[in-house]
């Protein structure tokens, strides 16, 4: 998944690339069965939806479940993060945003690079978003949304809400846009959803505004999102840092696989 020069312009004018069916089907179950088993895993990295105990997302799976470790790893994924990067990168957050069919929570308007600037003192937006699509992902069951080439008007929305509405990580609505800033930043660029089967894949920029809206179809949507960090962009804290689930503590840069996550597993169990 060697990155073409036209690929990369792509990316870095628009802060966003679709890898369409990027990982084959076996390899996308291997990942959902990873999912469901870190879901039944207790502690504070599962976060629930509001009122629920439906699953809003589960934070570094890739440090319990064996396929995800193999995963930020692939030269498919790694060697494409590294092309719009660095050389030298590590995980500074792995999460996964699951959306429930049938009511899914939607994520508010948000640039990601506001909330770890604000939460961890990061130093500079180094780092790529690599995005798995789980599931199928169609107009119906919450896509994510971006604003084309948003990424170049720096950051819009810099303070964080006075009342959090999560109490274990820092949800899109604390930093959410304003009605007439999206308004304004819409008239602009305009809005984009990528869509597309399971094993997409889609690289975005720290700095877009994107969101998604609830999930009213009867289908899953699933979101594995692997951010990468270079390794000379450490964040820092003045008080009690936020916790390893959040904010990955191992910033070696990571070694790439000689062949496929799926593989070198396959490969160690025979």
């Amino acid at each position: 998944m060697t990155l073409s020069q036209e690929q990369i312009d792509r990316y870095h004018e628009d802060g966003f690339l679709v890898l369409d069916s990027a990982l084959d089907p076996r390899e996308v179950e291997s990942l959902r069965e990873a999912f469901e088993r870190d879901c039944e895993t207790p502690g504070p990295q599962v976060v629930p939806e509001e009122g629920s105990n439906r699953v809003r997302a589960v934070y570094a799976s890739h440090q319990r479940q064996p396929e995800y470790a193999g995963l930020v790893r692939d030269p498919r994924v790694l060697g494409a993060a590294k092309q719009l990067l660095s050389d030298d990168l590590y995980i500074y957050q792995f999460k996964i945003n699951a959306k429930p069919a049938l009511g899914g929570e939607k994520w508010s308007w948000h640039q990601d690079y506001v909330a770890w600037q604000i939460a961890d003192n990061l130093p500079a937006p180094l780092q790529v978003n690599v995005a798995v699509f789980l599931d199928d992902v169609d107009e119906f069951n919450g896509p994510v949304i971006f604003l084309p080439g948003s990424h170049r008007s720096g950051l819009v929305q810099q303070s964080r809400k006075a009342t959090a509405k999560s109490e274990q990580h820092l949800d899109p609505e604390d930093i959410a846009l304003s009605g007439a800033q999206l308004t304004e930043l819409v008239g602009r660029r305009g809005m984009v959803s990528p869509k597309g089967p399971a094993g997409s894949v889609v690289l975005f920029s720290p700095e877009i505004v994107h969101g998604s809206g609830p999930n009213m179809s009867p289908f899953a949507r699933r979101l594995l999102i692997m951010t990468y960090n270079d390794s000379s962009n450490l964040p820092s804290w003045s008080g009690e840092p936020r916790p390893d689930h959040l904010v990955c503590r191992d910033t070696e840069p990571l070694r790439q696989l000689d062949t496929t996550f799926l593989a070198a597993l396959q490969g160690a169990a025979a």
